[in-house]
């Protein structure tokens, strides 16, 4: 008895928590937070709605899961870009990675912190703030790469980190909007290099 027990409580899930996770991705980067409905979710997860309530929690919770997945995965080449050796080598990796990850063969157009933000609800406020803490703290990590550029003699003394990583920011998340708007990875990656011909001498 305590092995029939033991089977019932140990029993796996009749689902892939990985592949269900990533279709949540999908969703929330095609439609947004609140475009995204609950019945949406639970139909590309291959799941009931009991079943992810069990597995993910509400549908803040997914969202806050699908975020970390988005970041870890499709999003990463902005903290890869952290690791180039020169502050322009840093922003040429964080634009012309943008204009690639939005505009990808095989996913949605444009960025999941970009369509879920378009959130107006006061119950979507939550999932608002997320994206607004998610993009904060990625600026801030830019500034800091930048205020070490500029420690380093990679860039001048005079030069503000906080402005430029505003700037480039700024950029990336216009190339954002634009692959949403229908413009193509060479239009984009055009954008890119318009910018980065602004960049300090």
């Amino acid at each position: 008895m305590a092995g029939s027990r033991g089977a019932v409580i140990g029993r796996p899930r009749g689902f892939d928590v990985d592949e269900a996770l990533e279709r949540a991705v999908r969703v929330f980067w095609e439609r947004g937070y609140e475009g995204a409905s609950l019945t949406d979710l639970t139909s590309a997860m291959g799941i009931t709605k009991p079943s992810m309530y069990a597995a993910f929690g509400n549908k803040e919770q997914l969202f806050r899961k699908a975020l970390e997945r988005y970041a870890e995965g499709p999003a990463s080449y902005a903290t890869r870009a952290l690791q180039e050796p020169t502050a322009r080598d840093v922003a040429a990796a964080i634009l012309h990675g943008a204009a690639r990850t939005t505009t990808l063969p095989d996913r949605p157009t444009g960025c999941l912190t970009v369509q879920g933000a378009l959130a107006s609800s006061e119950g979507s406020r939550p999932a608002h703030d997320a994206l607004v803490d998610w993009r904060n703290v990625a600026g801030l990590h830019l500034e800091e790469r930048f205020r070490r550029a500029v420690d380093e003699g990679d860039l001048p003394r005079d030069a503000d980190p906080m402005r430029l990583a505003r700037y480039i920011m700024t950029v990336a998340f216009g190339i954002a909007v634009q692959a949403a708007n229908g413009l193509g990875h060479d239009e984009l990656d055009d954008i890119a290099d318009t910018a980065l011909r602004h960049w300090l001498p």
